[in-house]
């Protein structure tokens, strides 16, 4: 760690550009190194495989912020003759929008579940595994072609099914 601590936090600092941020990069990619130590083949430099591990954090990081943005409690607005704290409004969602968000998850859910398993796999690995197209393929041995052709035809089969019901979707 000694050897690689400020090379390690250079690379997360140029990646983020924050201090703070960057330490916690370096700190949890240490972390992750101490845990996968013994997954290093060694098929590449260890400062390489470092470095993708420094990268993989920040990217984590990076998605974890976008999907839950914060706003300091600490900012102000500068005046000529005083300061003004920054007011924030309160961005969660209101009990209707929470029913309503539930009503239309169970509606997709049980939609999605009338979808036949092949094609019901598909959806899940994909939209809410987040599966790469590659990755489905060698998850259900198929060809590429074939995932795309298959997941295709879920969506508009799965599109089919809720077309009577898309009054009840807000967007």
């Amino acid at each position: 760690m000694r050897r690689y601590e400020k090379k390690v936090y250079n690379f997360a600092y140029r990646l983020c550009g924050n201090y703070d941020e960057a330490n916690d990069i370096a700190s949890e990619s240490f972390v992750r190194v101490y845990n996968a130590i013994s997954n290093f083949r060694g098929d590449s430099a260890f400062i390489t495989w470092l470095f993708r591990i420094v990268n993989n954090v920040y990217l984590d990081e990076k998605k974890r912020k976008r999907n839950h943005p914060t706003q300091s409690l600490e900012e102000y607005i500068q005046l000529e003759e005083s300061s003004v704290n920054i007011q924030v409004e309160d961005m969660s969602p209101t009990p209707s929008q929470l029913a309503e968000r539930k009503m239309e998850s169970e509606l997709i859910q049980s939609a999605i579940n009338k979808l036949p398993d092949y094609q019901r796999l598909m959806i899940i690995l994909y939209h809410f595994e987040e599966r790469s197209y590659e990755e489905i393929a060698e998850i259900m041995g198929l060809p590429l072609g074939t995932v795309k052709s298959r997941l295709n035809r879920a969506r508009l089969a799965l599109k089919d099914i809720l077309a009577p019901i898309k009054e009840h979707f807000t967007s």
